[in-house]
């Protein structure tokens, strides 16, 4: 099969929603969370574009009067997509992120950044929505991938490099540390059936999976990757709060350190090979599309042996052998981009394709570890 590169122009849209009206609209419903008196205005500067490919981000500033002084905040909207836009998740519990950085900024020194207000109705904006603070930094780009060279991570030293990834692997470490993470963070269960954690979150994503399908038609590759994973789960009852999308993409720093880490729409209890997995998983999904157009990209960069045996050091922990967490977090890439080629296709930006695996831009990795699983 011959695999589709990536774009010229990776960004995609994610929203019909009209900008215009969500200045007004967000100062009235301020105006009723704030002291009586604020007036508060809102400033929008842009959305966020350049990564992630779920949820919409948006940039505003907000000034109001507390006190009798005049106050202004430097703020982010994190907004649910709507359901006639295709989002990438069946759905969005904002409620569930917003309380989970606000806990582990509680009971970490994991830098989140403060979240301030919720709006869980929907009515403001037509979905719920929160704000947090702004942070300052540097996020490693998905569009186009940071590994495509020319850019500040892709040209660092490789001591800078080295430190990001270890900094990076020391925040995965704090966050399986929380203690009693199932009692605390028991909201982030899956709600699906399952005799451990683990099969729940598999059912989880196998639930992801049936709703992709309506949109853009079944996968062979990936039915036959879940008939595999449902057969061999991992016999572990390890309960740790896991940050999900846990990828360098989602995390801000400056010199080479993190100082934000976001995207929380993915967080779930579960083993900790989850979250390793994923960081090692996502970076080789860049390394696949590199290595599709015959670019160099960074593979001394993000090792899982070089991961693991960072992890384990910080940690103390010892982990099981990762590769039935790649097969599953394969899936789970797979699924997005079903979801992500069904979202083009609604917008215009692509035709459907005759091969809906010719989306997956991963496919020879997600090949690879199949065979090799002997699935």
């Amino acid at each position: 099969m011959t695999q589709a590169p990536p774009p010229a122009d990776m960004k995609l849209q994610r929203s019909s929603r009209d900008a215009t009206t969500l200045p007004a609209r967000m100062s009235a419903w301020l105006a009723t969370v704030l002291p009586e008196g604020s007036e508060p205005s809102v400033t929008l500067h842009s959305g966020v574009d350049a990564n992630g490919m779920s949820s919409e981000t948006l940039i505003l500033d907000a000034e109001w009067t507390e006190e009798g002084e005049r106050r202004r905040a430097e703020l982010v909207a994190r907004v649910a997509p709507s359901a006639h836009d295709l989002p990438v998740f069946p759905s969005y519990a904002l409620q569930d992120q917003y309380d989970a950085m606000r806990l582990v900024g509680e009971l970490t020194d994991v830098p989140v950044p403060t979240v301030r207000w919720m709006e869980p109705t929907g009515e403001v904006l037509g979905t719920p929505f929160f704000l947090m603070d702004r942070v300052d930094g540097l996020v490693p780009q998905d569009v186009l991938p940071y590994n495509f060279g020319d850019n500040w991570l892709h040209d660092a030293a490789p001591e800078d490099q080295r430190r990001l990834q270890d900094e990076s692997v020391t925040v995965l470490a704090k966050l399986h540390g929380i203690p009693d993470a199932e009692e605390t963070f028991g909201f982030l269960a899956p709600p699906h059936a399952g005799g451990t954690l683990l099969e729940r979150n598999l059912a989880r994503t196998r639930a992801w999976y049936d709703f992709a399908v309506a949109d853009i038609g079944r996968s062979p590759t990936v039915e036959r990757a879940l008939a595999w994973l449902e057969g061999n789960v991992p016999e572990t009852d390890e309960a740790v709060l896991c940050w999900g999308d846990s990828r360098i993409g989602n995390v801000m720093y400056r010199d080479f350190e993190p100082v934000a880490v976001l995207d929380w729409e993915m967080a779930a209890i579960g083993p900790r090979e989850l979250d390793v997995s994923w960081i090692v998983f996502a970076h080789q999904v860049f390394e696949a599309i590199t290595g599709m157009l015959a670019m160099p990209g960074m593979p001394h960069f993000l090792r899982e042996e070089d991961v693991v045996a960072e992890y384990e050091r910080v940690s103390g922990a010892t982990l099981g052998d990762l590769r039935w967490y790649h097969v599953y977090n394969g899936v789970q890439w797979a699924i997005v981009f079903m979801r992500t080629g069904a979202r083009q296709i609604h917008f215009g930006e692509i035709e459907r394709p005759d091969d809906i695996e010719s989306l997956f831009h991963h496919k020879p990795l997600l090949d690879r570890l199949l065979d090799d699983v002997g699935a």
